[in-house]
Formats: C-alpha cells, sequence, structure tokens
C-alpha cells in the first residue's frame, strides 16, 4: 500500500480508502490511485484486513459431497445471497469434523453453513461454546448463535404415503438414501407414520437402500426383483435419482411404470419433468434453503436476530410415473 501510495503521489489512507470504496475521495483521485494498484499488481493483504476488522466477509458452507443436483442448486444460491451482500463463499468439502472445526474456529469465515453429518454433537458444543454463528441444514439446533434452516421432511414423508394410499396401493416400498442423515430418517418415519395410521403395515422387506444414488437404487431394485419376492405396489424412492434408477430396473426386468407398479421420488429435480416417464415427487424449495440459511447467518454475525428454527415444506407434483392401483378398485 505505500508503494501504491508513493507512486500515485497520494497518503495511505487515501489509497485505503479509493481500495475499499469509502465515499469520501472525488472520483478521479480514486480512479487514479485504482490505476495505479493495477498497474503494480497490487494485492490487499487479506489476513492484515482481518486482524485489523475481526472479519474475512466470507461465509463457509461445509458439505461431505458435490455429487447430485441438489448440492449443485444449494451451492449456487448460496453464492448468490452471498455474492448480493457482499459476502464471498468457501465451500468445504470434508468429512474431516477437525477441520471443519479450525476453519470456522481459527476465523477463517465469519460464520458457516453446515450440512455435513460428520459434524458430531460434541463439536456442536464446542461451536456454542465458542459463539460461532452457524446455520444447520441436516439437523435442528437452536441457540443465541445457532439456527437451523431444514425440510419438513416428516411431512412430506406422510403426503407421499398419502398421496399412494388414495390411488389404492396398500403394500408401500420405500428406498431409502443414508439411514443416519435426518432428511433420510425424518422422510422415512413420516411415511411409515402415515401407513401405520390408514391401518396398514409396512414390510421391512420393502425398505431398500439406494444411498440417494441412481446406480445404487438400480441394482437395489434389480435384485429384489430377481430375487422373486413380490413386489410393492408402489415404490417411494428417497430422491429423484433413485426413482430414476428405480424406474430404470423395473424396466430391465419388464415392468412397466406405471401400470404394473408406482414410483415416486422427491426434490423434483429439472430431470424428473423430462423423464419417461415423467416423475411424480415432491418438490422441495432447495434453493429457498439456501438463500434463507444466508440471511439467517448474517442476521446473527450482525448481531441483529439470534437463533432460530426454519422448516421448510414441499409441495407434491403430480406427473405420470403413479397411477390408480386397478386391482385394489376392481375387487372394491
Amino acid at each position: 500500500m505505500k508503494d501504491v501510495a508513493r507512486e500515485a503521489g497520494v497518503s495511505i489512507s487515501t489509497v485505503s480508502n479509493a481500495l475499499n470504496g469509502v465515499d469520501v475521495l472525488n472520483a478521479a483521485t480514486r480512479e487514479h490511485v485504482l490505476n495505479v494498484a493495477n498497474r503494480l499488481n497490487y494485492i490487499p493483504n487479506v489476513n492484515g484486513r482481518n486482524l485489523k476488522t475481526s472479519a474475512t466477509k466470507v461465509l463457509g458452507l461445509f458439505i461431505t459431497s458435490m455429487q447430485g443436483p441438489y448440492y449443485g442448486i444449494l451451492t449456487d444460491a448460496v453464492y448468490k445471497e452471498c455474492e448480493r451482500n457482499g459476502y464471498e463463499l468457501n465451500v468445504f468439502v470434508t468429512k474431516n469434523d477437525r477441520s471443519a472445526l479450525s476453519s470456522i474456529l481459527g476465523k477463517r469465515v465469519d460464520g458457516a453453513i453446515i450440512l455435513n453429518d460428520y459434524i458430531t454433537d460434541k463439536n456442536v458444543e464446542q461451536l456454542e461454546q465458542a459463539k460461532a454463528p452457524v446455520v444447520f441444514l441436516d439437523r435442528e439446533q437452536v441457540s443465541g448463535t445457532m439456527s437451523s434452516v431444514v425440510f419438513d421432511s416428516y411431512k412430506g414423508g406422510q403426503i407421499v404415503a398419502r398421496y399412494l394410499m388414495n390411488l389404492g396401493h396398500k403394500r408401500l416400498g420405500y428406498i431409502q438414501g443414508y439411514s443416519n442423515l435426518y432428511d433420510d430418517i425424518e422422510r422415512f418415519r413420516g411415511f411409515r407414520d402415515a401407513i401405520m395410521e390408514a391401518g396398514l403395515e409396512f414390510h421391512k422387506d420393502h425398505r431398500l437402500v439406494g444411498y440417494f444414488e441412481e446406480e445404487a437404487s438400480y441394482s437395489a431394485v434389480k435384485s429384489y426383483v430377481r430375487n422373486g419376492k413380490r413386489l410393492p405396489d408402489a415404490f417411494f424412492a428417497a430422491n429423484d435419482l433413485s426413482a430414476i434408477g428405480a424406474i430404470k430396473a423395473l424396466k430391465s426386468e419388464g415392468l412397466v411404470v406405471p401400470d404394473d407398479i408406482s414410483v415416486i421420488g422427491f426434490d423434483d429435480i429439472d430431470i424428473s419433468g423430462f423423464f419417461n416417464p415423467p416423475i411424480t415427487t415432491v418438490n422441495n424449495p432447495i434453493a429457498r434453503q439456501g438463500l434463507l440459511a444466508v440471511n439467517r447467518l448474517l442476521a446473527m454475525i450482525q448481531k441483529k436476530d439470534t437463533g432460530r428454527l426454519d422448516k421448510l415444506e414441499g409441495t407434491l407434483v403430480v406427473r405420470n410415473s403413479c397411477s390408480v392401483n386397478k386391482m385394489v378398485f376392481m375387487s372394491d
């Protein structure tokens, strides 16, 4: 900065004001300083600036994967909202809880948005004790410096079960993602509870593992069909990628969706409306989750609000992968 000031023939404070956009300089002076800084390839010392301001103007998004449309939609929404508010975004893809905590507690970011099941309850306690501003997307955690923006996956599971039962389906199957994840736990719990409330039974053999992935769901469904077990009337896949994998597997075994069996997904990713058949699903407001997470985090960082819980509800999107169970209505 001294070099820029000397070359431009101005004071260091004038250089600082120009570089930081402080509105105390006339336009010609600011442009002159910026041109000199650019010519000298001046890059601000972020660490030095952080020591003075105790802020990085950077938010951290901590996730365990970038695979699948959900992460792309979420990350893009978070980034755009950060940019709109004058913040940078650092994305940390990690399963190392110590590395994540080091970045947050070491003040590399002003606050964190966490969708990372490797962050344990003990880690959460450490973050709370340090009063680190955090928004969780994968658990319900609220305190003075902690918020949660989650999907109401329990209600989503209920919506799916009731829709399928209204179509006359009584034997319902579930293709789960990861059984330790908040959304999968809540989605299945709502699905199963609605089935049991209707006086029906959920058969444990009808719970397959698809890991939220097309290939894994394809393999799970194909293996199930080839084992000769009686198929459910309908499969509820924990996300649309799993629904796509399930439909491909059923087709490969000569079954027609939805004539022989119904399949319903979750998330309403773009491809679900163009698949054959177009997939009935639940629209999760993924972009809104990202936008709201940034706003809640900034409100805590700027001490305008304390932590709160937001539960975002999905809506059923009816397409062509589910149909009336003709056998049930004929027998009735």
